[in-house]
């Protein structure tokens, strides 16, 4: 046998040395299934961990906001009661200005009348005061167109303007009451021969009509 033969190996001598292919290939495929393995247990781990984090804050943030909403709840019932106050107190404020209204509506009316009275009392005493031969008509009745005046003034103050018709003025019967009727030669028929009293209206409400004569 030549060298040459010699160092020949025949392929059935050298698979027989060697590991087979199929070896190999399942010990890859092994150690493949091991990591995929790997991986997936590290997944599984990290979403578990994730979710039990995100249920841990998921309940903090709820605990907050329910504190939150005990807060507000609690300022909000605060505010209501102290409204509730405030409206009792307003009640009790406006019903006492309008007993005091009712009671005291008269007050600027009446000081408005009390120089009037002032005024009569005075001709009142200095007639008394002074002897028959004394009296003076013209100062008595100066006096007493004075009163009048006052007693006018302080009226109108107050809104009450008199209903005064003059002759020939035409009937209203929405502020005149005709006691009677009288035929007049030179007066025209529905107009008013004579005022026997003075009507007055209070702020622009009759309060009493004039009492006329009517011609027919």
């Amino acid at each position: 046998m030549t060298g040459k033969q010699q160092n020949e190996v025949s392929p059935e001598e050298a698979n027989s040395e060697e590991p087979g292919l199929e070896e190999v290939i399942e010990e890859v495929e092994d150690q493949l299934t091991d990591v995929q393995a790997s991986i997936a247990e590290d997944e599984v781990s990290a979403e578990t961990d994730t979710e039990e984090g995100t249920s841990e804050i998921t309940i903090e943030s709820l605990l907050e906001q329910i504190e939150a909403l005990k807060t507000s709840a609690a300022d909000s019932q605060d505010k209501a009661v102290r409204a509730q106050a405030e409206l009792d107190n307003v009640r009790k404020r406006t019903s006492r200005d309008i007993e005091n209204a009712h009671k005291y509506a008269l007050d600027k009316f009446i000081n408005e009348l009390l120089p009037v009275l002032d005024s009569m009392e005075l001709g009142i005493n200095a007639s008394i005061n002074t002897s028959e031969e004394e009296v003076d008509i013209s100062s008595l009745h100066e006096g007493l167109e004075l009163t009048m005046k006052m007693f006018c003034s302080s009226l109108e103050k107050s809104g009450v303007y008199p209903v005064d018709p003059q002759n020939g003025d035409k009937f209203n019967p929405e502020q005149h009451e005709a006691v009677t009727m009288q035929e007049v030669d030179d007066a025209e028929s529905g107009t008013v021969i004579t005022t026997l009293q003075k009507g007055y209206e209070l702020n622009g409400r009759l309060i009493r009509p004039a009492m006329v004569i009517v011609a027919k």
